[in-house]
């Protein structure tokens, strides 16, 4: 249930509305009939969808993504680069990779289409359904992949190395590096193994491309994908039956970082190899190593599972262990000729509790350009304190069970070999972590530039440039003792505000700044706007890529090139060059939404989605559906509206950049106040509009959306006259650590916090009537476990509550099979039909 506290946007952008449409009616009203909507049988419902789902296919986003510019340095060539991307072709619904070939020059006469070209040869990226490892399963569970074939790719400038995993393989092909630019699709070259389980992970050594690693069973190998060359780096996991047994992995990140901080690896190559005396190289791998000894293992257990009877499953839930973790370091030194000689395993010269201490989480890693000093984004249990520390790799040395000669490579590292904390800071809400850091190349031995965005100085997001002064730590290992939390942080030099007001700069998972390193970088200038409004927009600046949409568009991708006068480089202006998909503008038979927004009483300016009947009647009153966070498969249920005549959709985003100051008013209260905004939302529009029928409100929601519309029936039963609840939280102190802590704290310093949003425990305030409550669980959630809604009915059953379940036996967190998914809309939209919008469902309530 990641983030549930901010908005989900892609890309580092400024959230963006169209102009609100004010329809203020005469506040003498007549009086309205209600609307009743066709009922309609199972198996017309079904046809019904069936229908629509050339629109739903329409609206996918099968737009292209994963951009990567090459430069073709090809003066007589008509071309300046080449393009590659992942996008799904027309033929098929797999992702692959394809390339376009962007023109020097500018038509301006014409609007041009980029043509897609496959890169790949037609070979199997994707097994059938059911056939992915347990690994993958919920590898795409935490990084929500609904798609199939090729996910992401790595690429080498240097080499034009692509490599990639697709079906049970790890592949690899060549293009745009010395061997010039293919013409013709490319057969993928198999990267052979002797792993017998399947391969996690795969990275390329950006110090030497024909070096790759790759995770399998919770360790990490490496492969030469020339000489066929493959050595296991690490031998913490066993690979044990008894999951007890077996609590150790290296290289990976655990449930808690891949879910609730979108951190998917646990290892990181060295940009740059260590050339030694004799002419070899050292490439280097920073890792973590966790213990989960102290985890708890949760057993879920299914005959859907086939092969295997249960699911097991490391799972820290709030208040109890989390892993314990650590990094180490990998040493592989190669001759010249690129052949394996030996491989060293490295640990922290002290053990990562003191040298870090009061660290829980290793949120981001990575190394810095010249690769002189790995580097982490370190949080405490609350997440209210964020480090970002510079690690030398002199700070590793051998792993040696020898006490003796342990201790001499201890002496052998200078005192002056200490972690470096170059950036602190701290709140007393939450921290919320983004991508967003970058590094300069050092300029000066003592001296660390970096461009990072905090929330915590303003409340809003916003870009930093910070230099740090890389001090010496007052810190005598050699001397005995314990270092104090102060000893190996660096003064703050400078710190510059790049962006400033009261919006935000978002950052979700895998979004980046693009920074220009070649001019020089002294002030920032005033902001400027480079995309149209109206649109939600994703930028690449390689040299300008734009995908955008909006509400009534559907995505749009095109190509602009920036220039800037000599004398202000700085002074960015945009001219299009190309587009490489249009978009189609708006659907056929599809009314789309209205944004709006009103002030709340709690002096906030809150923003929603207001979705029509389709062939609006005047004189009628309309039933009303609320969206709340987390719906899945919510586009086809938009379009069914628009054919399925008669019921209102409307969401309302109550987080849609409003800084942080705003998100800690549910620190501690999480469901207890967020329904008063939404029935406010709801107040306001039915004022505004007389066609909402607030008689027959309905809710649905999924995850955190589902738990919300549990709690807006246990709330507001008078406003919410149906709700459908999907996969929710209804005991917090059964969900994770990561997560539940971040908002309401430690169970054993917020019981009352506990207890008021854990609807379990309130199953009385249900509402006492039959068809008001419809939960949806998938059997196997391995996130937000079945459990949840087991401990719910129980309480319910004790209070004497109805209720009607929908279990999917073969369902993660997610629903992933597409007949589930259409079972899921059916069920849906015959429950609303006979329980909201028909005049049966009158009659009920009568």
């Amino acid at each position: 249930m990641a983030a549930a506290m901010e908005t989900e946007q892609l890309g580092v952008e400024i959230f963006e509305t169209a102009e609100c449409e004010e329809n203020i009616e005469s506040q003498d009203r007549p009086k309205l009939e209600p609307f009743y909507v066709e009922r309609y049988s199972w198996s017309q419902l079904k046809k019904l969808l069936a229908d629509t789902r050339k629109y739903h296919g329409y609206m996918m986003a099968k737009a292209p993504h994963d951009f990567m510019f090459v430069k073709r340095n090809d003066p007589d060539g008509p071309h300046s680069d080449r393009i590659y991307y992942l996008a799904m072709s027309g033929e098929n619904r797999e992702n692959t990779l394809f390339y376009s070939e962007i023109p020097k020059t500018i038509n301006r006469a014409a609007v041009l289409m980029l043509s897609w070209k496959p890169l790949l040869d037609l070979f199997q990226a994707t097994l059938d359904y059911g056939m992915y490892s347990r690994e993958e399963e919920l590898l795409r569970e935490r990084k929500r992949i609904g798609t199939v074939g090729i996910a992401s790719y790595d690429y080498h400038q240097g080499s034009g190395t692509f490599l990639f995993q697709a079906g049970s393989g790890i592949y690899h092909v060549k293009d745009g590096g010395p061997q010039g630019f293919t013409q013709q699709p490319l057969r993928p070259n198999l990267v052979e193994t002797s792993c017998p389980n399947i391969r996690m992970d795969p990275k390329l050594c950006p110090a030497d491309p024909d070096w790759i690693a790759f995770i399998h069973s919770n360790d990490i190998w490496i492969s030469n994908i020339v000489t066929r060359e493959e050595r296991r780096l690490t031998y913490v996991h066993n690979e044990l039956a008894n999951m007890e047994e077996d609590p150790r992995s290296a290289g990976v990140a655990t449930f808690v970082l891949q879910e609730e901080f979108d951190r998917y690896s646990g290892y990181w190559w060295c940009p740059e190899a260590e050339t030694t005396p004799s002419g070899s190289k050292i490439l280097r791998i920073l890792y973590e190593e966790n213990d989960e000894s102290e985890v708890e293992i949760i057993h879920v257990t299914s005959p859907m599972l086939e092969t295997r009877r249960a699911d097991s499953f490391r799972y820290p839930k709030t208040g109890t262990a989390n892993p314990k973790v650590t990094f180490k370091m990998s040493e592989i030194l190669i001759d010249a000729e690129g052949r394996l000689i030996d491989v060293i395993d490295k640990e922290l010269i002290q053990p990562f509790e003191i040298l870090f201490e009061g660290v829980e989480y290793i949120a981001r890693a990575g190394w810095t350009p010249e690769g002189k000093y790995a580097w982490a984004i370190l949080l405490d249990r609350s997440q209210t304190r964020l480090q970002i520390v510079l690690i030398s790799p002199e700070l590793f040395i051998p792993v040696e069970d020898d006490a003796m000669e342990r201790q001499r490579l201890i002496e052998s590292v200078p005192d002056s070999v200490t972690p470096l904390i170059i950036y602190e800071e701290t709140t007393d809400i939450w921290i919320n972590i983004h991508d967003i850091f970058h590094v300069f190349p050092q300029s000066h031995e003592d001296e660390i530039e970096f461009i990072f965005a905090s929330e915590c100085k303003t409340g809003f997001r916003h870009l930093y440039k910070i230099t740090s002064i890389l001090k010496e730590s007052k810190y005598k290992r050699s001397s005995g003792g314990l270092p104090a939390p102060s000893d190996f942080k660096c003064p703050v030099k400078e710190e510059i505000a790049i962006t400033s007001g009261e919006w935000e700069v978002l950052g979700r998972h895998g979004s980046n700044i693009q920074v220009d390193e070649v001019r020089n970088y002294v002030n920032p200038g005033e902001v400027t706007r480079l995309t149209d409004r109206g649109y939600s927009h994703s930028c690449l600046h390689q040299p300008g890529i734009n995908k955008y949409s909006n509400q009534k568009n559907p995505h749009c991708v095109s190509l602009y090139k920036l220039s800037s006068p000599e004398d202000d480089p700085t002074c960015k202006t945009k001219e299009f060059w190309a587009t490489i998909l249009d978009s189609a503008g708006p659907l056929p038979d599809y009314t789309p939404p209205e944004i709006f927004s009103f002030e709340s009483t709690t002096g906030f300016t809150l923003y929603g989605m207001l979705y029509k009947p389709h062939d609006l009647q005047p004189g009628k009153k309309y039933p009303t559906v609320l969206f709340i966070y987390g719906v899945v498969f919510l586009p086809q249920v938009q379009l069914v509206n628009n054919r399925f005549k008669g019921i209102k959709y409307f969401r309302l985003n109550t987080l849609a950049s409003l800084g942080l100051k705003f998100e800690g008013a549910f620190k501690y209260k999480m469901g207890q106040i967020e329904i008063d905004d939404q029935v406010e939302g709801l107040q306001y529009l039915a004022s505004q509009y007389d066609f909402i029928d607030l008689d027959r409100v309905g809710i649905h929601g999924w995850s955190y959306g589902g738990y919300l519309s549990l709690m807006a029936l246990m709330q507001r039963s008078d406003i919410f006259r149906v709700a459908i609840a999907g996969a929710p939280v209804t005991l917090w102190i059964f969900y994770d650590t990561g997560y539940t802590e971040r908002y309401m704290g430690h169970p054993d310093q917020n019981e009352q916090g506990y207890y008021l949003g854990s609807v379990a425990m309130q199953a009385e305030k249900f509402p006492s009537e039959p068809n008001r409550l419809l939960l949806l669980h998938g059997f196997l959630d391995e996130n937000v476990h079945f459990a949840h809604t087991s401990i719910l009915l129980s309480f319910l059953v004790r209070a004497g509550k109805p209720y009607d379940l929908q279990i999917y036996p073969q369902e993660r967190h997610s629903i992933r099979v597409p007949e589930s998914g259409e079972h899921y809309e059916l069920h849906l939209l015959h429950y609303l039909q006979e329980n909201l919008g028909s005049r049966i469902a009158a009659l009920k309530v009568i």
